[in-house]
């Protein structure tokens, strides 16, 4: 087989039997937003995506691992954005998205539980609250299920890119996950491939509910994607993506998924090595090469789906928790709390950091060693999930929880 996933695993690609796809064009003014949830793996450091460089204890608490002042001359200084908060040079491809007013950080953010756990951490994001430990599907999971599909009859509503499927979409309808959108399906000689197809077919049609259902979807699924040439993809606006790249290639993908509008609605994607208790590189080295990485896809991503009447999406950015405050004595950060959240996309009202910031003195921090929360980020998800993805029940998605709106949308 080529790659595939979890219960994708085994099933065919064309077939004659299944109807075709007709693809849905033109209905960005009309339908919801594509959310595309970019999860970075391993607590990464907020305090260096989003520098507080008008902050003095900043400098105080990092003589070696603090990303210079604008201001001061040094090579690596930071860029930038409002006076108070900045971004490392590595991350020079996100300005043209936060200076068209659709990229926008949320600092001093994150999960109000205290885990310092990144097992647990993880699963509080995704799960979307850390009060119910028998809790299994994701939030988004649960907004697939209590909204009507974006296209009646979709065979394709979430995608994790990834082996398995991402916490964060389970328990969502027609949700599968997909390591690569260009080689899903059965591999294996051509000429045969109809006849296997077939076979599976009569195989899972005399099977009882839900594997039948399951079966069938999964088919209609595999043909969707063969329909759709990822690899001839062009992106549009002259947009680069680095594909060599796990998150170019992964958003380059995403793109041309979701310029089809087939019925997608939400993607997960992840992209690892953001713990860096030593040798953390925030000017050169590890941390500023994956901070590139990410920022240049992103940057494509903006450009390509912003030139042209493509449908709507918005892409969130979040990590467990955050770092450390102080540096340690391996020149990297220990786990911490609070951290700095990315909103990028049209319908984002951007160009901005929004923040309660609490400062970074030491009688400021959280158990006197992190950045403290002062907006949870399922304030920021609900509003996404009412005003952006069509779905008013914020009380199913985020049990238990009464959001304040920030205005992170327009």
């Amino acid at each position: 087989m080529k790659a595939a996933g979890g219960a994708a695993a085994g099933f065919a690609a064309a077939s004659a039997w299944l109807p075709r796809v007709s693809f849905a064009k033109d209905y960005r003014s009309s339908m919801r937003d594509v959310i595309v949830w970019v999860n970075l793996r391993g607590a990464a450091d907020g305090l260096t995506l989003c520098v507080p460089h008008g902050e003095n204890a900043y400098y105080e608490a990092r003589p070696l691992l603090a990303v210079p002042r604008p201001d001061s001359g040094l090579t690596g200084a930071c860029l930038n954005l409002d006076g108070f908060f900045g971004i490392p040079p590595s991350m020079a491809a996100l300005m043209p998205a936060y200076r068209a007013g659709q990229l926008l950080f949320v600092h001093a953010c994150g999960s109000t539980d205290s885990t310092r756990s990144h097992v647990d951490g993880m699963r509080y994001m995704e799960v979307g609250t850390p009060s119910e430990p028998f809790l299994f599907t994701g939030w988004l999971g649960r907004h697939l299920a209590t909204v009507a599909p974006i296209l009646p009859g979709a065979s394709l509503r979430g995608v994790g890119l990834a082996s398995g499927l991402q916490q964060v979409l389970v328990g969502g309808p027609n949700t599968i996950p997909i390591p690569d959108l260009d080689t899903f399906g059965l591999l294996g000689a051509v000429a045969t491939r109809a006849a296997r197809t077939n076979a599976l077919r009569d195989m899972y049609n005399v099977v009882p509910a839900p594997l039948r259902a399951t079966a069938s979807t999964t088919l209609a699924t595999s043909t969707l994607l063969d329909s759709i040439n990822f690899a001839s993809y062009q992106p549009a606006g002259g947009a680069v993506y680095n594909a060599s790249t796990d998150i170019g290639y992964a958003l380059k993908t995403s793109a041309a998924l979701i310029k089809q509008q087939v019925g997608v609605e939400a993607i997960a994607i992840d992209l690892y090595n953001w713990d860096t208790h030593t040798a953390q590189g925030v000017t050169t080295g590890t941390m500023a090469t994956i901070m590139s990485r990410l920022a240049n896809a992103l940057g494509a991503f903006h450009t390509d789906m912003t030139t042209g009447n493509n449908p709507g999406y918005i892409v969130a950015v979040v990590s467990e928790f955050g770092r450390r405050v102080q540096e340690n004595g391996s020149f990297g950060t220990d786990h911490g709390h609070g951290n700095a959240m990315m909103l990028m996309g049209p319908s984002v009202a951007g160009g901005r950091v929004l923040s309660q910031w609490p400062g970074l003195a030491e009688e400021n921090l959280f158990e006197g060693l992190d950045l403290q929360v002062t907006i949870d980020y399922r304030d920021i998800l609900t509003e996404i999930v009412d005003r952006r993805l069509g779905n008013p029940n914020g009380a199913s998605v985020f049990p238990g929880y009464t959001p304040t709106y920030k205005g992170v949308v327009v």
